[in-house]
């Protein structure tokens, strides 16, 4: 039992998917998978386990963040035995070729965080998703024709701030797709504890047009990204 999900032996899949949102792992949980049960409520930061087409499979709650989600995973991982972790969650876009709903897988996540150079004394280290989960995650897209986008995201601290052009600029110069708050600590700590990883994310606004999506949107555009995740569990 873990400090911050404080599960039993057992009750936790090897393959996890993360929301940042306690809430839309609820709605996964009741609407997607079969037999689910709770298994943390503490703080609530929901987890559930259930099973989808036979599949055993957990989704748990992880908050806001890399400082939020790095608790979690390191419980998963280290407590529960976690193999597999795949982030479902949102992104702001970067690129104007995308837009509203649209998928993005990441295959790798720059940052601004001090989290990594802690860690490397430093240095730079370039966190990437599992190739064989990526891959995998884009041929099943493609069984189920729903349109996706593979490239790189950038994983921010800061969610308000100025709005300023220059801050975006060096990003979408060298082809950053879309920002998200997750998914640089998620590729970092699974390779360095031997996990397979990778974020699935759905753009729900616009970082240049400052455009956004509304709650109804953002719960129709999560479906199609939430089956792919689950398509992909082993």
């Amino acid at each position: 039992m873990s400090l911050h999900i404080g599960a039993k032996k057992g009750e936790i899949a090897k393959t996890v998917l993360l929301s940042g949102d306690p809430l839309r792992a609820q709605h996964v949980a009741e609407n997607m998978l079969m037999d689910s049960q709770t298994y943390s409520t503490i703080r609530n930061m929901l987890g559930f386990t259930g099973y989808y087409n036979g599949r055993k499979v957990s989704v748990q709650g992880s908050g806001m963040g890399q400082p939020s989600l790095a608790i979690y995973l390191h419980e998963l991982i280290h407590d529960y035995g976690v193999k597999t972790v795949i982030r479902i969650g949102t992104c702001g876009a970067m690129n104007e070729s995308i837009g509203l709903g649209d998928i993005i897988m990441a295959m790798g996540a720059s940052t601004d965080s001090n989290m990594n150079r802690i860690l490397f004394n430093g240095l730079d280290y370039a966190p990437t998703a599992d190739f064989g989960l990526l891959q995998k995650a884009c041929q099943k897209a493609k069984e189920l024709d729903v349109p996706v986008t593979v490239g790189d995201v950038f994983s921010t601290d800061l969610f308000y701030f100025k709005n300023d052009p220059v801050r975006w600029k060096p990003w979408i110069d060298h082809q950053i797709l879309c920002t998200d708050m997750e998914t640089s600590t998620l590729y970092t700590m699974a390779a360095g504890a031997g996990v397979k990883a990778m974020s699935i994310l759905t753009v729900s606004d616009h970082i240049i047009s400052r455009v956004f999506s509304s709650t109804e949107e953002r719960e129709r555009y999560f479906t199609d990204m939430v089956k792919i995740a689950l398509e992909i569990v082993e």
